[in-house]
């Protein structure tokens, strides 16, 4: 018995998710007998949202959106390697302050 090809259809996210609204929705089967297109569209077209028995997903994304994604969780891991690391190491900054004593209060 011959399986029915289906063509992947337009995927709709939601425009806070992070991930780019074009890609398409693979059923788990199709994806794995068309991988190489699967492949080629996370390439060129965004994301490709693979299911299995229309529930369970992944998606596919190229590694430069993944990079994208996951630059945000490459924080340092103390707050003086974030200063360490800042680009503003070295600036030569005047951190000199008026001497104000502030204001007088009547008590």
């Amino acid at each position: 018995m011959r399986e029915a090809v289906t063509k992947p259809t337009r995927a709709v996210k939601p425009a806070n998710s992070g991930i780019a609204a074009a890609g398409h929705d693979w059923q788990l089967q199709t994806a794995k007998a068309k991988f190489s297109e699967v492949f080629r569209l996370a390439r060129t077209e965004g994301p490709q949202r693979i299911t299995r028995q229309g529930k369970e997903g992944v998606v596919m994304i190229s590694d430069e959106q993944y990079d994208r994604l996951t630059v945000k969780s490459r924080q340092p891991t103390s707050i003086v390697k974030f200063f360490r690391e800042s680009p503003l190491v070295g600036l030569d900054l005047n951190l000199e302050r008026d001497k104000d004593p502030g204001r007088g209060i009547e008590l």
